[in-house]
């Protein structure tokens, strides 16, 4: 009975491990998606919707690999456009809204440092599938990451008002970086199983990598505050709402239905 037991809770502890990352990949897809048509240049226009849709497919396979792990039935589209509000459990960042383009392009600098250095830790995972899915993935976010760091620079060390919206977007976003090295129940018990990444140990390669950006986009890096959290245990801003009742509405409005 107790090995029974220690087996459930195993499974639904990876279970919502691998559903974070998933929702973290839709919802900052969902994000740049919202570019289509409406970026700076056309160039641009086409290179985040390829980046989203990099994520949109790191959300296919985890999507997938969370409905075999829960062993209930459900797929990718149940995951993905099927549940509510408080079960997605995705970092604020990821839903914070695109603002300017100087705006879009921060949040995806300050996700993309991350989730490098977050990928490259996780394709040394005992589980053999996150490690495939993480060594798949590391390819497209070094991309992600010098396309993002490319305006960072650029934006920042550009003109007098690139430079002030570039210092406006680091104000509204820095907040919600915190939560990106949150260790809670999950994150321990994944790392403890040799399956997890130690993500508080990510931070000073993070820090590192955002400071000599910075420096060189002659931007000023904050100091670390008051952090907002919650969103991996389901409490989210306002704007997820609205992210929702736009990303679910063709499966709710037509159940059942398949691209």
């Amino acid at each position: 009975m107790a090995q029974s037991q220690d087996k459930s809770a195993g499974t639904t502890a990876l279970f919502e491990y691998v559903i974070r990352l998933a929702d973290n990949a839709l919802i900052i897809s969902h994000r740049l998606q919202e570019w289509c048509a409406h970026a700076p240049e056309l160039e641009e226009d086409i290179a985040l919707a390829n980046i989203g849709l990099d994520h949109l497919g790191q959300a296919r396979a985890l999507y997938a690999y969370a409905g075999k792990v829960e062993g209930k039935g459900r797929g990718e589209d149940d995951l993905a456009f099927l549940r509510e509000e408080r079960d997605y459990h995705n970092v604020l960042l990821a839903e914070q809204p695109n603002g300017d383009f100087g705006q879009t392009m921060m949040r995806q600098f300050l996700f993309d440092a991350f989730n490098l250095c977050f990928m490259e830790a996780l394709t040394a995972s005992s589980d053999e599938e996150l490690a495939a899915i993480a060594a798949k993935s590391v390819k497209e976010v070094r991309y992600h990451l010098r396309h993002s760091t490319s305006w960072v620079i650029r934006l920042g060390d550009g003109t007098e008002e690139s430079h002030k919206r570039m210092m406006d977007a680091i104000d509204a976003l820095w907040m919600y970086t915190g939560e990106l090295f949150e260790m809670d129940a999950v994150d321990s018990a994944m790392l403890d199983a040799g399956i997890g990444v130690d993500k508080a140990a990510l931070k000073a390669a993070w820090e590192a990598r955002v400071a000599e950006v910075f420096a060189e986009a002659t931007l000023a890096k904050p100091e670390d505050g008051w952090m907002a959290s919650g969103g991996r245990e389901g409490r989210h801003t306002e704007h997820m709402g609205y992210i929702l009742t736009e990303l679910q509405y063709m499966q709710r409005a037509y159940p059942g239905m398949e691209w």
